[in-house]
């Protein structure tokens, strides 16, 4: 009996004990074992005395601001922003104001050199390269020295000039002598008229000993250098090249030692491009032709812009595409369009008035609804608006604003991820 009263004793407080640790906070458990100690009913009961105040600064410590950052109204649509932070967000503001939108037609093209900025560098002469000034991708001015030949055509036509220049001079000597002798009657008629014959011929010869030169291609600045070193002048042989037109080397033909202007020898020494302007080749489709005319304004590219104008349409269809081809001339200052390079023209080929028109750029998109922030003396308002038309660059706004008040025009994501952050604190 004993041993059977010790078994039922533990299997009693085995059960008891298993209890408590499963629902030890199941109300009534403790009291039920008489475990609840006085410790744990104090802490309890200071809980629920200063449990407000707890709560109170553990809502204060996710909201406390950063020092400086964008700051929401007790309005979740706005923003309180210092005009400081407005500056280093580089944030654009314009009014809003009437305009036009334009319809565009989209085509595609390709960029290629504009023809009239595309120099060949030519020897005019027979000759041997011994000098190159100029490399692949340098920039050349116009009438720069490019290049130095040594030429015997070149030697022998200035060897000429000098010949007939000194001819030239004897005879006009010889002239004005005789000259003076018929005039103080010392000298015949006849030996005046054939003196001034003589000089005259010796002119001509001179005159074209110098276009000779002038054909070759020395300047006038050079021949009148040998005019004035006369018999003096040394390296006669020497033939300077001279850039066409400014711009950048594309192409070098040539190394030191080629020989030039031969038969089967090689012709040209370089070639330049002026890429500061480009010509767009558009393919434009038979039934979009009569939209286009010259004279009209386009936009190329999309993260990177710039606008240009039609100059010329080709009446003729192209017999393999059936599609007419349509140059437009581009800005390039910077060189972002390389030749060869596709890219899709904006074509505007008609425009329509409107009273409130904002940049594209303006406009963000707020849980479905299309907003833009209006400026306001403490910093920015989300405001709800209807667009109407747009033509991928400006877009007319119907209802939501008027015309005078102030937006944000660019970097507007900025504002839309503060006003996203601040609602966000302000849910929870």
């Amino acid at each position: 009996m004993n041993r059977l009263s010790w078994a039922a004793g533990g299997l009693i407080v085995g059960t008891l004990a298993g209890a408590y640790f499963f629902h030890k906070d199941t109300p009534g458990i403790k009291d039920l074992l008489g475990l609840a100690s006085k410790a744990e009913t104090a802490h309890s009961a200071k809980d629920e005395d200063d449990g407000h105040d707890h709560s109170e600064k553990a809502e204060a410590t996710p909201h406390a601001a950063e020092k400086g950052a964008a700051q929401p109204t007790e309005e979740s649509e706005k923003l309180v922003m210092a005009s400081e932070q407005i500056d280093r967000s580089k944030i654009a503001i314009e009014d809003v104001k009437a305009g036009l939108i334009s319809k565009r037609l989209r085509v595609p093209g390709t960029v290629i050199p504009d023809r009239n900025r595309v120099g060949r560098v030519p020897s005019k002469v027979v000759g041997t390269v011994v000098e190159l000034k100029k490399g692949l991708g340098d920039p050349v001015k116009a009438g720069e020295v490019i290049a130095i030949l040594d030429s015997r055509e070149v030697a022998d036509a200035k060897s000429e000039f000098i010949a007939a220049l000194v001819n030239f001079n004897l005879q006009e000597t010889l002239y004005q002598r005789e000259k003076t002798l018929w005039e103080k009657q010392v000298s015949s008629e006849q030996r005046l008229l054939r003196a001034d014959a003589t000089f005259k011929e010796a002119q001509v010869r001179r005159d074209v000993a110098k276009q000779k030169l002038s054909a070759l291609g020395v300047s006038d600045e050079d021949i009148l250098k040998l005019a004035d070193a006369g018999q003096a002048a040394t390296g006669l042989q020497r033939y300077e090249i001279k850039a066409p037109i400014g711009g950048r080397i594309v192409d070098q033909l040539v190394y030191i030692g080629t020989p030039m202007g031969g038969e089967g020898q090689a012709h040209e020494l370089y070639a330049i491009a002026d890429l500061s302007k480009v010509w767009v080749e558009l393919t434009v489709s038979p039934q979009d032709l009569p939209q286009i005319k010259e004279g009209q304004k386009l936009v190329i590219g999309d993260a990177v812009k710039s606008e240009g104008t039609i100059i010329f349409t080709n009446p003729v269809l192209n017999q393999d595409t059936s599609s007419a081809r349509v140059i437009a001339s581009v800005e390039n200052p910077d060189s972002v369009w390389r030749p060869g390079s596709f890219v899709t023209a904006d074509i505007a080929v008609a425009e329509s008035k409107a009273d409130l028109v904002i940049p594209k750029s303006a406009l963000q998109t707020i849980e479905g609804g299309t907003r833009v922030f209006v400026r306001t003396p403490e910093g920015f308002e989300s405001r709800q608006v209807t667009i109407g038309n747009d033509d991928g660059e400006r877009v007319e706004v119907t209802s939501g604003l008027k015309a005078g008040e102030p937006i944000a025009t660019s970097n507007t994501f900025l504002l839309k991820a503060e006003l996203g952050k601040s609602e966000a604190e302000h849910g929870h």
